[in-house]
């Protein structure tokens, strides 16, 4: 993971309110997202990844690496969308962050389906944590969950949703990145 930690070390850190915010490619498309950096992460994913039916992700930053992925794996995936399509089935989950709060919505899953999540990033969890019980109210089997960069309490997290939780990088964030 030699990449995504140099350009972690790298990446700029803006203030929003209290929160320390890291503005990395993988996280935002800022300045621009390396292919080599998008390879080297998806190809960690890959080696662990356990065979499923469809790869989960969430708009907007987790379409790159999900995409990816699929190409590698041959594996479809599904968005987790912050707009309404009013399909049959949709299903509609309330997200709270550290510093937002927004419906997203859930099409194309269904009751049984073996689903892999990824995404880019950890940081309070609100997102991850309304995502995990929408699917399993939803009847979905979530094989495994994926997070790039985890800048959140990994441990909190894990007893929330009941599930492990792999990331490739643990940061803390305060004046500078500091991967642990």
């Amino acid at each position: 993971m030699r990449k995504l930690e140099e350009s972690l070390r790298k990446a700029p850190i803006v203030k929003k309110g209290d929160y320390n915010y890291v503005v990395h490619p993988l996280t935002d498309g800022i300045p621009f997202i390396d292919p080599k950096l998008l390879e080297e992460v998806v190809e960690e994913i890959k080696r662990d990844m356990p065979s499923c039916e469809r790869i989960v992700t969430i708009e907007a930053m987790g379409i790159p690496l999900a995409a990816v992925l699929s190409i590698k794996t041959g594996i479809p995936f599904t968005i987790i969308r912050k707009r309404s399509y009013g399909l049959p089935g949709e299903k509609e989950v309330l997200q709270i962050t550290g510093y937002s709060q927004k419906k997203l919505y859930i099409n194309g899953l269904e009751k049984r389906m073996d689903v892999v999540i990824v995404d880019d990033v950890l940081s309070t969890g609100g997102t991850l944590v309304a995502v995990v019980d929408a699917l399993k109210e939803m009847g979905v089997n979530i094989k495994a969950i994926y997070v790039v960069i985890n800048k959140g309490s990994i441990e909190e997290m894990e007893e929330r949703i009941g599930m492990k939780i792999k990331t490739l990088v643990n940061i803390e964030v305060n004046h500078e990145v500091k991967i642990l």
